[in-house]
């Protein structure tokens, strides 16, 4: 690994000397990586192993979910309870303090989903997710027909009675993430590889969503995916050769670059300077300096 540094405040994200540290390896493909605050350790996917991972704060890594219906992107609400994107159910599910899992959306007017992929939980608890085709392809999930006619980021209430479609002028969005005040969504399209910003109002619903940030400089494997803010505004966006970290500006500071294909990241740790990287079929780990944020 190393730190390509593109604008000096790229500094004060990360040593150019940081150590890149593999936590834990064979797995087919990882994504979703998430943080508990509290009791301290990492959930994370393995979308064609049909399994969710926990690692704990020993290092050990152990089966928390199979079958999990190969799913993908996580999350959690402000109370805690986790969040995920299933594939192979075209599903958002949420699983409860008592373990049984509701499942909040599965078709949007009439019509199943196409395989929601990442989600994020405004401060309110309205719940937004993305919508692209990736699991109705072999190994990333279930062959199948696609019954919508777009690809679109949705709103689903916390009670998962209602379900909104914000925007679907999209050619596959992906990743997605917050401003520091939730007033604005960015959204990634990997495959038109860029990022958008939408204004998004107290009534949950989107306007904008011009071209924010395009991700397309580097060299080596990678595209926007995985994406997430620090607690400076700072926007982690994966693409050519590891993950590009952009200022609140929109100018791309630098690219952590990784010697692995890498999907998706999360802060973890006592105080969020432990930043993991889900790359394919490892788990990575540095050392940061400017933290991230808790999901709760």
């Amino acid at each position: 690994m190393t730190i390509e540094i593109r604008d000096d405040a790229m500094h004060s994200i990360v040593d150019a000397n940081a150590c890149l540290e593999k936590v834990a390896s064979g797995f087919l493909f990882t994504e979703g990586p998430i943080w508990h605050p509290i009791e301290k350790h990492l959930i994370f996917s393995d979308i064609p192993g049909n399994e969710m991972f926990r690692l704990d704060r020993d290092g050990k890594v152990s089966s928390f979910r199979k079958p999990s219906h190969m799913g993908n992107g996580n999350t959690y609400d402000a109370q805690g309870r986790l969040l995920t994107c299933q594939h192979a159910t075209s599903s958002v599910t949420r699983t409860e303090a008592d373990g049984t899992i509701t499942t909040l959306a599965t078709h949007y007017e009439g019509k199943e989903l196409n395989s929601p992929n990442d989600i994020v939980v405004r401060k309110d608890g309205l719940i937004y997710f993305s919508d692209p085709t990736y699991g109705r392809m072999d190994f990333f999930g279930v062959e199948r027909d696609v019954e919508l006619g777009a690809q679109g980021v949705y709103c689903v209430t916390p009670d998962g009675r209602t379900v909104t479609r914000i925007a679907d002028d999209f050619a596959q969005p992906n990743g997605l993430c917050f401003s520091l005040d939730h007033s604005a969504l960015y959204v990634n399209d990997t495959e038109r590889k860029h990022i958008r910003k939408f204004d998004i109002s107290e009534n949950g619903t989107a306007s904008g969503g011009d071209v924010w940030v395009d991700v397309t400089e580097g060299e080596g494997e990678g595209h926007p995916d995985g994406m997430k803010i620090d607690s400076k505004g700072n926007v982690y966006c994966t693409g050519p050769g590891g993950v590009h970290v952009i200022s609140p500006q929109g100018r791309t500071l630098g690219v952590i670059r990784m010697a692995e294909f890498t999907a998706n990241f999360a802060w973890g740790g006592d105080d969020l300077t432990d930043l993991y990287f889900t790359s394919s079929t490892s788990l990575y780990r540095i050392k940061v300096n400017t933290p991230g944020l808790s999901l709760f």
